[in-house]
């Protein structure tokens, strides 16, 4: 809104243009931090109505395939879930209030928003109203691979025309593996993953929130270090034209999540739910692809790698012994049944994430 508003008054335009940051015209670096504000408080002031509202509509369900799991989190019944709908709409109505709507990355970021949490709700409808747990694992992942395949053939589009845009690169030197039409599948593949992982982290209250926090908060500046030629340039990370509009989308989420932390910190409100877990994954998969970061997505979102790594070995290693490697899968559960303590779990994985997310923004110089 603020950049129609400015694109449509030229001489205000003119004056202020010498301000501007990177490749933004409008000041990019103030509506970053105004988009993380706006979602904050949007979360905030809608948290209470919205959390009375689910309270009597969509109530938790503690089932697992674990009776000693379904007893410990047995105090979390009845807790009001599905509050991701308005974290997302705090998002939406944040980017749409300071992001530039002309922009590629802006729209495409929206598609994946409403396309993940509406895919999300209808998980946690079934879930709520219905005998099954949820959609099934087929059925979900095929949508969730449409909607990422169309998110990614759309950025293919872009990024066939930019320098170095279907490249993949490695995190530390200047190495790097053209992908070509393959970008779409590889792009398919990171925002389904990473989807996947945050929905996975997304077990204990405030978990999931916190450490997006930090990563997402890490992808803010790196966003808005590719789209400013001259910080691209001298981190030599690949220089992407208007790659600075995704802070604006980042920011967004990074206030938003802030703002459900509020409600969602022990002992929990309410909870998210598939609703906001798998757009907020999808978008912090989407950002990575956007500046052609994917690998180092890795090292700042290493939290939801390794509880998704804990479920695959979990998986793969009682099917090939008949017992398991861990207490119980995902990560945060091994370490609640062997007692610890639910927020000390919780506030360790937090100190984690943000150290990782310290150590992906340093190795940039290593290049």
């Amino acid at each position: 809104m603020l950049v129609w508003l400015l694109d449509h008054f030229a001489p205000l335009m003119e004056k202020i243009e010498i301000f501007s940051s990177g490749d933004s015209r409008v000041f990019l670096t103030a509506r970053t931090a105004l988009a993380s504000l706006t979602a904050f408080l949007i979360a905030i002031l809608l948290g209470p109505t919205a959390i009375r509202w689910l309270q009597a509509r969509f109530r938790e369900r503690v089932v697992s395939g674990s009776a000693r799991l379904n007893e410990i989190q047995a105090s979390k019944n009845a807790t009001p879930t599905m509050g991701g709908l308005f974290i997302m709409a705090a998002i939406l109505i944040s980017i749409l209030m300071w992001g530039n709507l002309h922009s590629p990355f802006v729209l495409v970021a929206i598609f994946v928003v409403v396309g993940f949490s509406v895919l999300g709700a209808i998980d946690d409808w079934v879930k709520l109203k219905g005998a099954r747990n949820g959609l099934r694992a087929k059925e979900k992942f095929v949508v969730q691979l449409v909607l990422a395949g169309t998110a990614s053939l759309l950025l293919y589009w872009h990024h066939r025309q930019v320098p170095q845009g279907l490249d993949l690169f490695w995190p530390f030197g200047e190495h790097s593996i053209y992908l070509g039409v393959g970008f779409i599948l590889w792009g398919a593949f990171v925002m389904v993953g990473s989807s996947n992982a945050v929905n996975l982290t997304d077990g204990l209250d405030g978990l999931a929130c916190g450490c997006m926090v930090f990563a997402g908060s890490a992808f803010v500046a790196l966003c808005y270090m590719s789209g400013h030629r001259e910080m691209s340039e001298y981190l030599s990370v690949p220089y992407i034209a208007g790659a600075g509009e995704m802070s604006v989308v980042l920011g967004a989420m990074v206030g938003a999540v802030m703002g459900f932390l509020w409600f969602n910190c022990y002992p929990a409100q309410v909870f998210m739910g598939d609703t906001g877990s798998l757009p907020m994954g999808a978008l912090l998969g989407l950002a990575a692809l956007v500046i052609r970061q994917e690998l180092l997505l890795v090292i700042v979102g290493g939290v939801f790698v390794i509880e998704t790594l804990s479920v695959i070995s979990q998986v793969g290693w009682f099917r090939m012994t008949g017992r398991r490697l861990i207490a119980c899968s995902p990560l945060h559960n091994h370490f609640l049944f062997h007692g610890h303590h639910e927020m000390k779990i919780v506030v360790r994985f937090w100190i984690s994430s943000a150290l990782l997310a310290i150590i992906a923004v340093a190795s940039l110089k290593i290049h």
